[in-house]
């Protein structure tokens, strides 16, 4: 489901857009390679043969013809961290048609938190930039979530001054203060300064996503791109005037110029961040705006699953 920008945070309030969200992902299950892949999952398990029969829901496997054990709070419950980027790069592209980085990460993140919900899990919410603007505590009281959506709500908002992104201490801290395992989930570009010291940056990036799976955390990196402007580089055949977002560094190329160029080291930079997650065992997903929250939702069921 995808939502225009113009109608984003404007018509109605954030939880009623999560809602749809999720209620639209929902639906799309029941007509895509996840049929018979449920979201109540919350309450029941499938038997294990050798298991107590005490617990299975006869009821259910009068419906189904299957055996489920019903599931208790203490076994059920994940601890979920959402951590979302708020530098100057995410309030990018400018563009009335497609929501941009933040917006759509926003609108992400409280669909995960209104599956959080319906499944009875703790969440929590850290909003970054090259340190930590905001941190709430795990909870999955109803009060909560909705300072929480208030929260999401003002990140939506572009702010006026410019925010750099330091991935890597800021991911180090975070390793350092969530003391209990956790459901870690990244909202982010991934773009920070490729300046001198651009090497140095990303392994520092990469020593922090370690640092996170040495805790014993699993981990989901969203990586948000507007996939047409930022990784096809699909600008028309004539000069343009790029700013920096974060630097403030300006450039004046022919777009042709530097595509072929461009296309390959951000291929590169792609391609090194994903075989690292690979080896650490974290999801490295591409989300592109352009493509909608169903990629988001299912991943996070699938590693859900994968925890239990």
């Amino acid at each position: 489901m995808q939502i225009a920008s113009e109608k984003l945070f404007r018509f109605g309030n954030l939880e009623l857009l999560a809602r749809q969200v999720v209620e639209g992902f929902i639906t799309g299950l029941h007509k895509s390679p996840f049929h018979g892949f449920s979201v109540e999952f919350a309450e029941h398990r499938l038997y294990n043969k050798g298991e107590s029969t005490r617990h299975i829901d006869w009821k259910l496997f009068a419906r189904t013809d299957k055996l489920f054990i019903k599931r208790y709070e203490e076994e059920t419950n994940l601890r979920c961290q959402i951590l979302l980027d708020a530098s100057s790069s995410m309030y990018l592209p400018e563009n009335g048609d497609m929501p941009n980085k933040m917006e759509f990460s926003v609108l992400a993140a409280a669909s995960l938190m209104e599956l959080l919900r319906r499944q009875r899990d703790a969440v929590g919410l850290q909003v970054f930039t090259d340190q930590l603007l905001f941190g709430s505590q795990v909870k999955s009281s109803s009060v909560h979530i909705q300072s929480l959506y208030r929260e999401l709500e003002k990140c939506a908002q572009k702010p006026s001054d410019i925010r750099k992104t330091e991935l890597g201490p800021v991911l180090h801290e975070m390793a350092e203060r969530i003391h209990r395992r956790s459901l870690v989930i990244i909202f982010s570009d991934m773009f920070y300064d490729f300046g001198d010291n651009g090497a140095e940056k990303r392994n520092a990036l990469l020593e922090s996503l370690r640092h996170l799976r040495h805790a014993k955390h699993e981990v989901i990196l969203f990586q948000v791109s507007s996939r047409q402007q930022e990784l096809d580089f699909a600008f028309e055949n004539r000069p343009y005037h790029f700013i920096d977002a974060e630097s403030g560094r300006e450039i004046k190329v022919h777009a042709n110029e530097v595509k072929e160029m461009y296309r390959k080291k951000i291929q590169e930079y792609h391609h090194a961040l994903k075989l690292e997650c690979g080896r650490l065992n974290i999801d490295f997903v591409d989300a592109a705006v352009e493509e909608g929250y169903f990629k988001v939702l299912s991943t996070f069921m699938v590693r859900r699953q994968r925890m239990f």
